[in-house]
């Protein structure tokens, strides 16, 4: 599957792709950024909040970006819609103040692990192929 690339402005594109979060009988679409830097995905608190996910009953971790300033995460496992295809207990993190991104991340473990990607920035495209 095929995904554009998002343009912020002229200048600016990523690979930020629509996605759906899905706890119980909740399903949330939510926007990530397929990030290969990233370790896991991490998705905003308000997120767990509209899945009626208690945040702290998660598993706790410390989690840095590239500010180097760490942050408590809460990891619950989901699942999680992508082009179509269902992805079952996955592993996601919620951050508290992610939301001031606009969009999630997913990383290496949780969605590099599910499919094989391929980034082409000149057609400003992004391919998804499950495993």
């Amino acid at each position: 599957m095929k995904f554009r690339y998002k343009k912020y402005s002229p200048q600016v594109l990523r690979p930020v792709i629509p996605i759906e979060v899905i706890y119980e009988s909740k399903a949330v679409p939510y926007e990530v950024l397929v990030d290969s830097g990233a370790d896991s995905n991490i998705f905003d608190a308000q997120i767990a909040q509209i899945l009626g996910l208690d945040l702290l009953l998660g598993k706790h971790a410390e989690v840095s970006g590239i500010t180097g300033v760490e942050e408590s995460m809460y990891i619950h496992n989901l699942d999680i819609l992508v082009g179509g295809h269902l992805f079952k207990n996955v592993e996601v993190g919620f951050l508290k103040h992610m939301g001031r991104l606009g969009y999630g991340v997913v990383g290496q473990k949780g969605f590099f692990d599910l499919f094989v990607v391929k980034f082409d920035l000149k057609k400003e495209e992004i391919e998804l192929k499950p495993r």
